[in-house]
């Protein structure tokens, strides 16, 4: 009797399916456990690996928008250079226009200066063509409104019938590359 209650303790252990529902014993069970956390621990690492290629995927991006700004940054630098590229030789030109102007003005009426004469207008006005020919342009300033952006105020003076704020006289003249001024214009304005 002993041998058979073993064996059916033996069976009752084993717990095999049987009416229409499945019995397992404790070690299958344990299994089961076992596969369900390897199967949950398995769905995190899946979502750790798709949140790192995500950021993977950012920092990717964002490099890439990085040497797109850096490319569009050195062109417009390249442009701007090309635009301006003339500007340190019309600086060092300007005060060499000034001196023949201010020659041009002080030379005497004769006839003895009247060759040397024709000779430094037509110098100067070479000199002014090729800096049109560049983009520069003289800076308007007598009889205009004064316009701090372009226009260096150095005297006022108050002026019946004219109204404040109006350029009174030119100084000195100024210049302008292509949008850029080089030199503002050095005026007398009314109060």
């Amino acid at each position: 009797m002993n041998t058979e209650n073993q064996s059916v303790e033996e069976l009752n252990e084993e717990k095999t399916c049987c009416g229409g529902g499945c019995h397992h014993d404790d070690s299958v069970e344990h299994e089961c456990e076992c596969a369900e956390t390897e199967a949950v621990e398995t769905v995190d690492e899946v979502s750790i690996v798709k949140e790192q290629l995500a950021q993977v995927q950012d920092q990717l991006l964002r490099q890439a928008a990085e040497v797109e700004n850096f490319k569009r940054r050195m062109n417009e630098e390249k442009q701007r250079d090309m635009k301006y590229r003339s500007q340190s030789v019309v600086t060092n030109i300007i005060p060499a226009i000034d001196n023949f102007e201010r020659a041009l003005m002080s030379a005497p009426e004769n006839e003895e200066t009247q060759t040397f004469l024709t000779g430094f207008k037509m110098i100067y006005s070479q000199l002014l063509d090729a800096l049109k020919n560049e983009g520069v342009e003289v800076i308007a300033a007598e009889g205009e409104a004064f316009d701090p952006n372009v226009h260096q105020a150095v005297m006022q003076e108050a002026v019946e019938g004219v109204d404040s704020g109006m350029v009174l006289q030119e100084l000195q003249k100024g210049y302008k590359l292509k949008d850029r001024v080089i030199r503002p214009s050095m005026v007398k304005v009314s109060e």
